[in-house]
C-alpha cells in the first residue's frame, strides 16, 4: 500500500525526469566526446546530477528562507559572506557529481575488483531487503521497509565515522577543516577535505555492495541523508521539542556538536571528544551516551582558533584549507 501510494509515484516520475535531461543534455555531450561506451555510467550520473540540483531547489526555496527569518547568528558581514561562498563552493561540487564521478573513475573499479574476487572464492554478501521481504507485511511496503532499514544501517555505520573523525588524532587533522566554519549554514555540511570524503564514501560504498543495496534505493537515502544534513547545519534558530529532538537531527541539536569547546575538544584544549555525533537519528547518540540537549546557540568553530588559544589558521580558500588539512595530517604521522 505504502509502495503504490508514494514509494512508485516518486520514482516513475524521477525517472521521467531523469530520462529527459539524459536524452537532451547528457547523451548529446556523451556522444560529442566520442564515449559512447560510456552510456549506461552517465545514465547513472544523470541521476546523481538530477538529484543534486532537486537538493540546491529545496535548499534555496525552503530553506534559505528559515536562514533570514530566525537565524542562530547574524549572517552580515564581508567575512562571513566570504566563508559562505567557499561553502557554496564545496556544495557544488558534491551535488552536481563532480566529486561522485571522481570517484566512479577511481574507487569503484576497486569496489568492481574486490566483490568480484570475493564471488569466486565462494564469498557472499548479504541481501538485506530480501531478509526484510520474508518480515515484512507484504501489504505495508517493502520497497519502503528496506528504505527505512537502509536509512538506520547507513546512519548506525556514519555516527561511527562521525566518532572515528573526532577520536583519531590523525582523521580529526581533515576533519577540522569541517569544524573550522565559524558562520556555519545550509551550504556547510560539504565543507570537507577531499580525503576525508573519500575515506567515508568508501567506507558507505563498501556497506552498499556487502548489504545488496539496489543503485535507485542507495541514491535515496544519500539524498535524503544529504538533505537532513544539509538543513541540520542551517543558520537557524529551530528545535524540535523534547520528543522531535530525539527522532531526528535538528539544527540546535547539531549546532551543540560544531559548538566550540563543547562539541569537540569537550576535555580542554587538544584533548578530542564531544557529543551529538549522529547525522540523523539522535537515537545512537542517546544509545551511546554522547546525547546532549542542552544545547543553545553558541559560536561554532574550533578552540585554537580563538586568540587566547593560538588563532590557529585553517584557511580562507578552498585550495589553502585542504593544502593545511594535508599538512596537519602529515604532522601527525
Amino acid at each position: 500500500m505504502i509502495d503504490d501510494v508514494f514509494i512508485r509515484p516518486l520514482t516513475n516520475a524521477f525517472g521521467d525526469v531523469q530520462q529527459m535531461l539524459f536524452e537532451h543534455l547528457v547523451q548529446p555531450i556523451v556522444f560529442h566526446a566520442g564515449q559512447g561506451n560510456l552510456l549506461e555510467d552517465a545514465y547513472s550520473a544523470t541521476g546523481w546530477l538530477l538529484v543534486g540540483l532537486l537538493q540546491l531547489l529545496i535548499l534555496l526555496v525552503l530553506v534559505g528562507p528559515l536562514q533570514r527569518l530566525w537565524p542562530a547568528e547574524p549572517a552580515s558581514g564581508a567575512g562571513r559572506r566570504q566563508q559562505v561562498r567557499v561553502d557554496v563552493v564545496y556544495t557544488l561540487l558534491h551535488r552536481l557529481g563532480l566529486f561522485r564521478l571522481a570517484m566512479f573513475f577511481s574507487v569503484e573499479p576497486l569496489l568492481d575488483g574486490l566483490f568480484g574476487e570475493a564471488a569466486v572464492r565462494g564469498i557472499e554478501g548479504i541481501q538485506l531487503d530480501a531478509w526484510l521481504a520474508t518480515l515484512w507485511p507484504a501489504g505495508l511496503g517493502t520497497a519502503f521497509a528496506s528504505f527505512v532499514a537502509y536509512l538506520l544501517v547507513f546512519d548506525l555505520l556514519d555516527y561511527w565515522i562521525h566518532r572515528g573523525q573526532h577520536h583519531f588524532d590523525r582523521w580529526w587533522a581533515l576533519h577540522a577543516v569541517h569544524h573550522s566554519q565559524q558562520h556555519m549554514t545550509m551550504w556547510s555540511d560539504n565543507r570537507n577535505h577531499l580525503i576525508d570524503d573519500v575515506i567515508r564514501d568508501v567506507l558507505l560504498a563498501f556497506t552498499a555492495r556487502a548489504i545488496g543495496v539496489p543503485p535507485g534505493q542507495f541514491v535515496a537515502v544519500v539524498a535524503f541523508t544529504q538533505l537532513v544534513e544539509s538543513f541540520s547545519h542551517a543558520n537557524v534558530r529551530l528545535g524540535f521539542g523534547w520528543l522531535g529532538e530525539r527522532l531526528l537531527v535538528s539544527p540546535r541539536f547539531h549546532r551543540q556538536h560544531h559548538a566550540i569547546g563543547v562539541g569537540h575538544e569537550s576535555d580542554g584544549p587538544g584533548t578530542l571528544g564531544g557529543c551529538n555525533f549522529a547525522v540523523l537519528f539522535p537515537m545512537w547518540d542517546v544509545l551511546f551516551g554522547t546525547a546532549r540537549f542542552d544545547g543553545r546557540c553558541e559560536p561554532t568553530g574550533i578552540r585554537d582558533q580563538l586568540p587566547e588559544f593560538g588563532a590557529r589558521d585553517y584557511g580562507r580558500g578552498f585550495w589553502r584549507q585542504q593544502w593545511l588539512g594535508l599538512q596537519r595530517l602529515l604532522a601527525r604521522a
